[in-house]
């Protein structure tokens, strides 16, 4: 499970919990009487932390899980390909923590030293950057998130084009490949990172999990959807979505690599995604 996929729940938990205030909202299998935890629900009042429930209140759980979530066709779906449903998210709700929320500043005061360091004008605006998953050579998920892609070497171009007027935050992973002209803080885990985000001006990266992160703080993005999955499915409407707009498209290939997908990579050029961030910059 991803972030993402966990950050996409909580507007609906803050509905069930206002219909129930009285009850205890756990996000797992219904069929199972299951719950599971996620640093995403750190510090938020609309959901209980299932590892530490009160035994003598109700609890509701709401049915969200790996198999049930709502912009997967799973009838129609293959053991090779999701087949993917119209459905508009709504944005999420993330609580941060004081200390995150000062950490994060401290943060941006260094990545501005940085961008001094080495430059004598001012940088036109503060992106947050992600260029990969953490799941890109995960053995289950690994050629799902390959055909996802846009590609280092793309990443790289556009890296290099933004970092003449942009000051660049990167979140790095043990995925991600570093580059020495953007600022990537060190020890930095998810939910800071997200505080950060909440400090920059627009998210630039792959669809995923700080896509939906950068929806939920109300956020400008900047996203590469390529042909794997259409915008229609999981896309905000105030984000500027870039999608491969082919006949095999969305193509929802999971378990081979995906020539329709690496013809997106090709198709979808540094030129275009520089034409929407200047959009919104």
């Amino acid at each position: 499970m991803g972030y993402g996929d966990d950050l996409l729940i909580t507007k609906f938990a803050s509905k069930i919990k206002k219909q129930f205030p009285d009850r205890q909202i756990v996000i797992g299998e219904a069929k199972n009487q299951s719950a599971y935890h996620s640093i995403v629900y750190d510090n938020n009042p609309n959901i209980s932390d299932c590892r530490n429930l009160d035994k003598s209140k109700p609890t509701h759980i709401i049915d969200y899980h790996p198999y049930n979530r709502p912009y997967i066709d799973y009838e129609k779906s293959t053991n090779t390909n999701y087949v993917w449903k119209k459905f508009k998210p709504n944005p999420g709700e993330i609580y941060f923590t004081k200390k995150e929320k000062v950490d994060a500043k401290k943060i941006i005061l260094k990545a501005i030293k940085f961008w001094r360091r080495s430059n004598k004008k001012n940088y036109k605006k503060i992106i947050f950057l992600e260029t990969s998953s953490t799941k890109i050579h995960d053995r289950q998920f690994s050629i799902k998130h390959q055909n996802k892609d846009w590609g280092a070497k793309n990443w790289q171009k556009l890296i290099d084009v933004l970092t003449k007027d942009f000051l660049v935050i990167q979140s790095v992973h043990k995925e991600s490949k570093k580059n020495l002209s953007v600022f990537s803080p060190k020890n930095m885990d998810f939910r800071l990172a997200c505080a950060v985000l909440n400090e920059a001006d627009f998210y630039v990266g792959p669809e995923g999990g700080f896509g939906h992160v950068a929806a939920a703080l109300n956020k400008k993005a900047v996203l590469y959807f390529g042909g794997w999955i259409t915008p229609e499915a999981i896309g905000y409407d105030f984000h500027e979505n870039i999608y491969y707009d082919h006949n095999l498209s969305p193509c929802g290939e999971y378990k081979k690599l995906c020539s329709h997908c690496k013809e997106a990579r090709k198709a979808i050029s540094v030129d275009v995604f520089l034409k929407y961030i200047n959009k919104i910059s």
